[in-house]
């Protein structure tokens, strides 16, 4: 995906409310039985108001009004009557209380459901993708964005229903009581909802605007978290707090329209309500001075009133959450539906047996020898490790290519070095050859088979990768070593922690291979949490070995603690080495200086000497990496 894309993801306006809120109710719709109940029960609450208020006229005019100044009056009849509004009103109680009950518990699940489908999405999506977001930015899509949903399905889809059902059910009845005060009424109705959708219509952009200020505070505020050492130790406090200020007087200025708009609604609702009650009081008071209506009806009618402006006010009091939470699903849906990294490759990785001829047959069982499976010509080529790149360009950006017609190649269990300056694209190769990007022009090859013809998951799985940055999990020793094969034992844990030499500081640990690492292995030094990161590789066991700066954080004594075990790692594999220390690189098979994109020099240790160029310079300390 673009980064021109990535911006319109993140700045895209609520073109399309109607459609994003059916999108919401998607997902609610997904638990029918509950949904069901949960509309019975509402309109149940919602009749039930209405039938209320209808028995006030016959209790007024019938129980109230002849009875006064009688004396010894029947009120058995009258009795009744307030049963049954008492029942009337209980089982609007109960029906409401059915249906927060269980619209809590279908609002939890369907956030569930659609963070697992957003988290699902972002396992398929490119690195590309990763690259043009924060971290904090990403997160805030499961925090913010998808938890301002639940107002919109546990309180406001609820009181839509209740609203609607209501004011159908009391403009019916105000019109068979009383048509003169009915057109008062629905006249006042009409104004209230064109002033609703005016205001809506025009603060909706500010909403999503907010939506996404609080993804970049979100963002800033956890990168500046996570590098806080280096903000201490460079005593930049200053500087990020100016930063931060811009970000949040930004929120401040689309807040403030944001809420101008929210605010504006609720006030002007309520003011017309009570316009219209008093009208409505005024000219029913008139009208029963002249008989035309008697009290009981009135009383209702104002009654009723108040029963069309009171959930019109509640939502009015509701459109800040109502907006917010259609900006947040819409940045939520959409990225959803953004494109999944592109993968048409099939061929796949497979375990293969070979006969005493060398014919090559597929099996479950891991053998320790693999091949390459063409379903096209049920084909199988086996995986040796032979890797080239022919005459390949690349940019991360069009019109600024990272490589330039770079050309190499790799023979099965060769190891290969990459040599350069910071930026010269040594980093670059690697990710290509892991499909995380594609080439702009030429080729890869892997035994001969484009990478692109390679499924990514099977092309990944081939390749074991040692990176600079280490990355490890909340879980145990164990689990982080057996993150490079789930299906290793802890027996083939331990030997591969013996073998990266990272055993001995394990067995000192509080509780071994046992001990819970948190905050990225915190409690462990950099150099321990690197033994880690190759132990994870020496246990997945690939075919292939990339190196990217895989010693760069250990002292020069683990170094050469690790460096026989490297050895016996990258022993029968094809190695891709990247190495700011020349001298984890002398016994490479070639090294390949590159510079601006560019091949430079190539040949081994010896030969480069030799040649006295870059590499010479480099090694004899004449010049340094950049």
């Amino acid at each position: 995906m673009s980064e021109k894309k990535f911006r319109q993801l993140r700045t895209s306006k609520v073109n399309n409310m109607p459609a994003t809120i059916k999108r919401i109710f998607s997902f609610m719709f997904k638990y029918k039985i509950k949904t069901v109940i949960i509309l019975l029960c509402i309109v149940i609450a919602a009749l039930t108001n209405v039938a209320s208020s209808y028995f006030i006229t016959p209790v007024i005019d019938e129980y109230v009004v002849p009875f006064i100044g009688m004396e010894n009056v029947d009120l058995s009849n009258f009795a009744k009557m307030l049963v049954i509004l008492a029942l009337i009103y209980l089982s609007g109680t109960i029906a409401s209380y059915l249906w927060r009950k269980l619209m809590s518990l279908l609002s939890t699940g369907m956030l569930d459901d659609i963070r697992t489908k957003l988290f699902n999405k972002m396992q398929n999506m490119s690195v590309s993708f990763y690259d043009g977001h924060t971290h904090g930015e990403l997160m805030n899509y499961y925090t913010n964005d998808i938890d301002s949903i639940r107002p919109l399905v546990a309180e406001t889809f609820p009181q839509v229903v209740s609203t609607a059902i209501s004011i159908i059910g009391v403009v019916v009845m105000m019109l068979n009581q009383n048509l003169k005060l009915a057109a008062i009424a629905i006249v006042s109705l009409v104004i209230i909802c064109v002033i609703s959708i005016l205001l809506g219509k025009y603060g909706r952009k500010y909403f999503l605007e907010v939506q996404k200020t609080v993804s970049d505070i979100n963002g800033y505020s956890e990168e500046i978290f996570q590098g806080l050492k280096e903000v201490k130790v460079f005593q930049h406090e200053k500087q990020c707090r100016e930063e931060f200020v811009k970000y949040n007087e930004k929120m401040f200025s689309v807040a403030v329209w944001t809420n101008t708009f929210a605010g504006m609604l609720m006030p002007i609702n309520n003011n017309l309500s009570f316009f219209t009650y008093a009208i409505i009081s005024i000219v029913g008071s008139k009208m029963a001075i002249e008989g035309s209506i008697t009290i009981g009806a009135l009383a209702s009618f104002l009654l009723y009133t108040r029963q069309i402006s009171g959930p019109i006010s509640n939502l009015s009091s509701q459109f800040n959450a109502m907006m917010t939470a259609i900006a947040g699903a819409e940045r939520a849906f959409n990225l959803i539906d953004s494109e999944d990294e592109v993968d048409e490759g099939v061929i796949e990785l497979v375990n293969v047996e070979k006969d005493q001829l060398g014919n090559l047959t597929r099996t479950a069982n891991r053998t320790g020898l693999f091949g390459w499976y063409n379903p096209s010509d049920d084909s199988i080529t086996e995986l040796k490790g032979d890797i080239r790149l022919n005459d390949v360009t690349f940019s991360y950006e069009k019109g600024h290519p990272v490589l330039k017609n770079v050309s190499l190649y790799a023979k099965p269990g060769q190891k290969i070095a990459f040599v350069g300056s910071t930026g010269a694209g040594k980093t670059t190769v690697t990710n290509l050859i892991n499909r995380f990007y594609d080439v702009d022009s030429g080729s890869i090859t892997y035994d001969g088979i484009n990478v692109k013809d390679i499924k990514k998951s099977s092309l990944r799985g081939s390749l074991g990768v040692v990176l600079q940055d280490t990355n490890l999990f909340t879980g145990t020793v164990l689990d982080n070593i057996r993150y490079g094969n789930l299906n290793a034992t802890d027996q083939q844990c331990i030997e591969a922690a013996k073998l990266a030499n990272a055993d001995s500081f394990i067995s000192r640990l509080p509780e071994g291979y046992n001990t819970m690492l948190t905050a990225n292995g915190s409690n462990l030094s950099q150099g321990q949490r690197q033994l880690l990161n190759i132990a994870r590789a020496a246990v997945s066991d690939p075919p292939v070995l990339i190196l990217d700066e895989a010693t760069s954080s250990i002292d020069t004594h683990t170094e050469k603690l690790i460096e026989k075990g490297m050895d016996r790692l990258m022993k029968g594999r094809t190695v891709f080495v990247i190495a700011h220390r020349l001298s984890t690189v002398r016994n490479s098979n070639a090294i390949i200086v590159l510079e601006h994109g560019q091949i430079i020099e190539r040949g081994d240790h010896d030969d480069l000497l030799k040649q006295k160029g870059r590499y010479y310079q480099l090694y004899t300390g004449a010049a340094e990496l950049d």
